[in-house]
């Protein structure tokens, strides 16, 4: 794992902006596609209306959800609401390449195994993702891995369905689709990420985070959350 530490969460939302379009543009040319899952929060959603702007070859970008709230369409909560708003709406991303989680859908067992279907038509089988940002908690979660879920041990499925966790239930994607990435990307700002952040760079395993493979990540961070 290899980290960048960055003046601010700005200056960490733009590199990673410019680091997820010079991935895009590189696949493109390899293998004809990028395939991208993002996570929410904050930072995030800074990065993403930057990207909107920077040059990425969006004819052969695929954007996935890292995890979802279980909410009605349209709900603030939603993750796809904020994607929504700060990269859809200002990047030419058409939107049978845009592939949202159906948490509105009655039976999200079933949801959950349509969504690991559609991961396997655009990026295999098994699914490879070229790049997925994370972030990571207070608790030490990340996606929606939190700590003490049965979601946790599963090994068997690339998409999963969590307890209610802060009030919602949630669908995320497993270990078994995050360690296949051939990037992951995590942005981590704030001091209170400080210790958690600590314990990611050295895989505690006792953390979800820490449990997320390390060999092809790059973890872009502000002073705050790096200290000295």
């Amino acid at each position: 794992m290899k980290i960048e530490t960055l003046p601010d969460a700005e200056a960490v939302a733009r590199r990673a902006a410019a680091f997820i379009a010079a991935e895009a543009r590189a696949a493109v040319r390899s293998r004809g596609r990028f395939t991208l899952a993002v996570s929410g929060g904050r930072t995030p959603w800074q990065m993403l209306r930057l990207l909107a702007n920077e040059d990425v070859p969006w004819q052969g970008v695929h954007l996935f959800q890292v995890d979802e709230r279980v909410a009605p369409p349209g709900d603030a909560e939603r993750n796809l609401a904020h994607i929504r708003e700060t990269l859809l709406a200002n990047a030419p991303l058409v939107a049978a390449q845009v592939h949202a989680m159906t948490v509105e859908a009655r039976n999200l067992d079933a949801a959950a195994l349509e969504y690991a279907q559609t991961l396997r038509d655009i990026a295999g089988t098994p699914p490879v993702l070229d790049l997925v940002h994370l972030g990571l908690g207070p608790d030490g979660h990340t996606a929606s891995l939190v700590p003490g879920d049965t979601v946790l041990s599963v090994t068997d499925a690339e998409v999963g369905l969590t307890a209610p966790y802060m009030g919602r239930r949630r669908m995320t994607l497993t270990y078994a689709a995050l360690d296949r990435a051939r990037c992951v990307l995590w942005l981590v700002t704030g001091a209170e990420k400080h210790d958690m952040l600590a314990r990611l760079l050295a895989a505690d395993a006792s953390i979800p985070a820490g449990r997320v493979e390390q060999s092809h990540a790059l973890v872009l961070a502000d002073r705050a959350a790096a200290g000295s």
